[in-house]
């Protein structure tokens, strides 16, 4: 994976944490709260972690307070990777 998309995303989230019966990731969620999505802290660290390991991108824990919504931590990590 070279860069991260909204299906790719969509993907590491089903596999990291999974789903609950009220949570509907296939939707255009770029935009929503991770917390609207049922994805507590835990859970978003467990994310992001799995988007450093396969794209190599440094995603420091400050950053983190930043990146509420899928769409923001997508261009997050593009932005990093165009500055790398």
């Amino acid at each position: 994976m070279d860069e991260l998309t909204l299906d790719g995303l969509r993907e590491i989230m089903r596999h990291c944490v999974g789903t609950g019966e009220s949570v509907n990731l296939d939707g255009d969620i770029g935009d929503t709260a991770f917390t609207d999505l049922g994805y507590d802290s835990l859970a978003v660290l467990e994310v992001v972690t799995q988007v450093q390991g396969r794209l190599g991108v440094a995603i420091p824990d400050e950053a983190l307070n930043d990146i509420e919504t899928p769409g923001a931590l997508i261009e997050y990590v593009a932005a990093q990777k165009a500055g790398a």
